[in-house]
């Protein structure tokens, strides 16, 4: 498959031709067990060409180094200005969507960061503790008598919803509307095209509303911090504020949905029995930060990384990679890469030295990665005290997935226990 029209795709002299891989897919059968796909993928080699869904062309980086040594290399880009045409660019968003953290470099970048960072403090996340164990006993109190029950739908989903809700000051009528806009952005239906445009004219709206009346009558939420922060007179201007305001809530939501449901899988299908060290573990009223730091390299549904640019010709595991080319970095191969983890393809809930990159590296870091293992770990040690002898209802391999090729996430988790 030709990498991209009128050009050759070559590599260094002396070293293999990088591998042409099959378009990246979003098969719920390829998103049930990616995982054989990438062990496959590191072995043939470092760096493949391949398309996505739609055709365009793309990169694709596998090994651990590699990956980790791509996110902190300035010469890829998340400026979507150093894209070639006709290669992929990730989500078409308007303006008022697309000035963003994960579409800036330096100096954009660090100034946006600092800003929102002033509002978005260790102290706030922290507060929201209380808050987040409120709403999962809620939910958990409203399904426990019942004996069976969907995660997603009843638990995964709609707690990171209102806590992101929450912590931005939305609503909580708007906030189900804001679930049906991104499941549509998420995995488009290509016979219905106009669903993706209604959907942006959706969040668009609603965020533009929603910081109107914050700045009339500023709170305590996120978001009417940062419409007051300012650092030596700067602020966020209007389309910073809604860009921002997007991101903090599409990834406080759709990412915290998938890692609640991928963990809870992880543990029930785990071929080791885990009710006696779980149980253990939860002697102290939550999971230990290494099972969640574990949970997190195991079951992150984040598939890759945000796409990059090449900003000049470089090279990658030996492969040369030319100036204006899409480069993805699978964090979920570097993630079970047996060069840096042991036996990674076991959830191991005693592993120590687990420098995954599920949250990215260097000025790119997850800001609300804090967020995301406060409320993963309330989250999980909640259900497994709440609903002891949780098993699932299906076979693993009888689950539905969503089909996206960016994020693993499961359709639905159907789950029984022992009723009171």
């Amino acid at each position: 498959m030709p990498y991209a029209q009128g050009r050759d795709v070559t590599s260094l002299p002396g070293s293999p031709q990088p591998r042409a891989l099959e378009q990246l897919t979003g098969d719920p059968a390829f998103m049930a067990d990616p995982y054989s796909a990438y062990a496959q993928w590191r072995q043939d080699g470092p760096v493949h060409q391949t398309a996505t869904p739609d055709g365009l062309p793309v990169w694709v980086v596998t090994r651990y180094s590699d990956v980790r040594a791509a996110l902190a290399d300035p010469r890829l880009s998340l400026s979507k200005k150093h894209a070639r045409p006709g290669g992929y660019r990730g989500f078409s968003l308007p303006p008022a969507l697309d000035a963003n953290l994960l579409n800036l470099d330096p100096p954009d970048h660090p100034r946006l960061r600092r800003l929102v960072s002033r509002a978005f403090t260790p102290a706030r996340t922290e507060s929201l503790r209380p808050v987040i164990r409120q709403h999962a006993d809620a939910l958990l109190d409203a399904i426990a008598s019942r004996g069976r029950a969907d995660l997603i739908e009843e638990f995964a989903a709609p707690l990171p919803l209102t806590v992101i809700g929450e912590l931005l000051g939305v609503p909580a009528g708007p906030r189900a509307d804001f679930r049906r806009w991104t499941s549509v952005l998420i995995a488009p239906d290509p016979s219905e095209p106009a669903r993706g445009k209604e959907a942006l004219i959706g969040i668009v709206r609603l965020l533009s509303e929603l910081i109107a009346a914050r700045r009339a009558s500023l709170g305590d939420d996120l978001l009417s911090a940062m419409i007051a922060a300012r650092d030596d007179g700067d602020q966020l201007s209007e389309d910073e504020l809604l860009s921002l305001a997007f991101l903090i809530l599409w990834a406080g939501y759709e990412n915290s949905v998938h890692l609640i449901g991928n963990g809870i899988l992880a543990l029930l299908s785990s071929p080791e029995p885990m009710a006696e060290p779980i149980a253990g573990l939860l002697a102290g009223g939550s999971l230990p930060g290494p099972v969640i730091e574990e949970l997190i390299r195991f079951a992150d549904p984040n598939q890759y990384s945000l796409r990059r640019f090449a900003t000049e010709d470089l090279s990658i595991g030996s492969v040369r990679v030319m100036a204006g080319d899409t480069v993805l970095l699978c964090l979920a191969s570097a993630n079970r890469d047996p060069d840096k983890f042991p036996d990674p393809a076991t959830l191991d809930l005693t592993r120590a030295d687990n420098p995954h990159l599920s949250f990215g590296l260097g000025i790119h870091y997850c800001l609300g990665a804090p967020l995301a293992r406060l409320e993963t770990n309330i989250a999980i040690s909640s259900l497994l005290r709440r609903l002891p002898g949780l098993a699932l209802a299906a076979k693993p391999d009888e689950l539905r997935w969503r089909p996206s090729f960016r994020s693993r996430g499961l359709l639905e988790l159907p789950v029984t226990w022992p009723a009171p």
